[in-house]
């Protein structure tokens, strides 16, 4: 690499890691091969196998906890009773 003035410039030598190609494992069975500093390692979950890339996320029922809430705590919704008076 050379600069506006034609001189040599590289960077320091021997301060830099050591890049090397590297093959991520996941516990899917899911293989990519890539490059690191760290080497070759396995990982417990990848974006082949995580449910929100899969679609398969599952989805909370929110309303139903509300209701369990309010159920146990005595906040659900009161009835009004309208009760006719007598004359």
């Amino acid at each position: 690499m050379t600069d506006l003035y034609g001189t040599k410039t590289m960077p320091k030598t021997n301060i830099h890691p050591d890049y090397k190609p590297a093959t991520i494992h996941c516990a899917c069975g899911a293989t990519y091969e890539t490059f690191s500093t760290r080497g070759s390692f396995a990982v417990e979950i990848c974006s082949a196998c995580h449910p929100f890339f899969t679609g398969k996320q599952k989805l909370i029922d929110t309303q139903g906890r509300i209701d369990r809430f309010n159920k146990k705590y005595g906040r659900g919704k009161k009835e009004k009773t309208t009760e006719a008076k007598a004359e």
